[in-house]
């Protein structure tokens, strides 16, 4: 029997290696691909059934490629790539604007359309998951374009989860929350500010890579055969906790 695929952006570590070894054990395929080439070839060699592939998502030249190579139309595609840059919105410059909406959504743009074009051509059944961020709700000072491209992603979610419903194809997102691990390792090697942010999230602890991986696959399965276009938070109800943390006279 042909194992289904599992195409993951943004795969050399963190949230998108921990759903790439999450795919594997249900069972998947997987392709990771990532601007990264060693570490996510490195990522590869320790996940049952996986290949890297080095590919920049801002590029359609490139991702059209990869998709040809991969051998097959992807069941799942996790749109995990993004990155971040910390400046005031009055000091940073539009190319870095540019730069993060180039991965963080005009790239999930890229592979998603690649892919569901695919999935139509098939006639597959398939899923996208987008990977978001709290940010993209509640932004936080300094995340600009970061914030802007989060909350973008969801937009294109809802939309996408319409145009492609009546093909089969189901289109959800997931916002992390404070995640240990990641592009937030070097925050949270900091003690003092893993306490308070420890402290701030309802449940007391951090998420971790696992908890997205699990909600990621829990929206690529059976159960959520009828969820389309949501946005599952994943953050110990931190985005609902503000005026608990402002004290009562």
């Amino acid at each position: 029997m042909t194992k289904k695929l599992a195409l993951i952006t943004g795969a050399s570590g963190g949230i998108g290696a921990a759903i790439a070894r999450a795919a594997s054990r249900e069972g998947y395929r997987v392709a990771l691909l990532d601007v990264q080439a060693e570490a996510v070839k490195k990522t590869a060699l320790a996940i049952e059934n996986a290949q890297a592939f080095r590919c920049d998502i801002s590029d359609q030249d490139a991702v059209e490629t990869i998709l040809n190579q991969i051998g097959g139309v992807p069941d799942l595609l996790v749109n995990n790539a993004g990155i971040v840059k910390f400046y005031p919105i009055l000091e940073i410059a539009l190319e870095d604007f540019r730069r993060v909406l180039d991965v963080n959504l005009t790239g999930a743009f890229i592979v998603s359309q690649a892919v569901a074009k695919r999935m139509r051509d098939s006639r597959k059944i398939g899923n996208i998951i987008n990977i978001s961020s709290i940010g993209g709700i509640t932004p936080s000072l300094g995340t600009n374009a970061y914030a802007a491209g989060k909350a973008g992603l969801v937009k294109l979610t809802e939309l996408m989860a319409l145009e492609l419903g009546p093909l089969g194809i189901r289109v959800n997102a997931v916002s992390p929350g404070f995640i240990d691990g990641g592009m937030s390792t070097p925050i949270y090697a900091n003690p003092k500010a893993r306490a308070s942010r420890t402290q701030a999230v309802p449940l007391r602890r951090l998420g971790s890579e696992e908890d997205i991986a699990e909600a990621v696959m829990f929206l690529a399965s059976s159960a959520a055969a009828y969820i389309t276009g949501h946005n599952l938070v994943v953050d110990g109800a931190l985005t609902h906790s503000v005026l608990s943390q402002i004290p009562r006279d």
